[in-house]
């Protein structure tokens, strides 16, 4: 044990284990009272958590940019952004006071991420947050909707990597057309963690490989308008 964090969080975290353990600190003290963890999260905060989200470090590119949505309590954007400072990261949040606790964390702990305030669906956010290597979301929503919203925040082979429980397998089965609609391809439900975590974290992978449905539709009703203006 270092700092009361097991021993896997030396090999997920590395020599960043330091910040690691103050984010831990961070959440005991404020996360019950500040409504980001229910009583009971509070000595499993390691392993049903920090370690849970850092590790889909293991599924993300180096120098990735990476979009957390429905961020919360920093999770898994902030342990990835500790075990992972290569990257790029904006943790996207719609609640203020949530907002609030995540500009605190990173100043806390000098951290390169960003926060932005809004959601994933809007109009603006998607125009500024366009284009990302991946977007991460942690018991956000169902499949069809998290396809929906964050699935055009990615660039053309982007990923979406959502974490899911048990039921992964047949969430990702029951919304498989509502995937395809929003321009994912066939989803894959992979575990990050074998090896360190006694439960390794469950992840479904879709890739962005289209526009969505309404969007090429619109783009070849254009097409079509334009190839008609130019016989005439």
């Amino acid at each position: 044990m270092t700092g009361g964090a097991p021993e896997s969080a030396r090999d997920v975290f590395g020599d960043r284990l330091e910040l690691a353990e103050r984010l831990h600190e961070l959440l005991q003290e404020h996360g019950i009272q500040r409504g980001l963890i229910g009583p009971r999260e509070l000595d499993r905060l390691w392993e049903r958590h920090l370690l849970n989200s850092a590790v889909l470090a293991e599924l993300l590119p180096p120098k990735s940019r990476v979009v957390d949505v429905g961020s919360g309590a920093g999770l898994p954007g902030i342990p990835l952004a500790i075990a992972r400072p290569d990257l790029t990261l904006t943790l996207l949040e719609p609640m203020a006071r949530r907002v609030a606790w995540l500009q605190e964390v990173i100043t806390e702990l000098s951290l390169t991420a960003e926060v932005q305030r809004g959601r994933a669906e809007e109009g603006p956010v998607r125009e500024r947050l366009a284009g990302s290597d991946v977007v991460t979301a942690r018991a956000v929503a169902p499949m069809e909707r998290l396809a929906k919203w964050c699935l055009p925040l990615l660039r053309q082979d982007g990923k979406l990597l959502a974490m899911k429980g048990e039921s992964a397998a047949e969430e990702l089965q029951r919304d498989e057309a509502a995937i395809a609609a929003a321009g994912g391809g066939r989803g894959e439900v992979v575990q990050c963690g074998v090896g360190s975590l006694e439960v390794p974290t469950t992840v479904v992978v879709v890739e962005r490989v289209a526009a969505t449905r309404k969007a090429s539709g619109r783009r070849r009703e254009g097409a079509r308008r334009a190839r008609k203006d130019r016989g005439r």
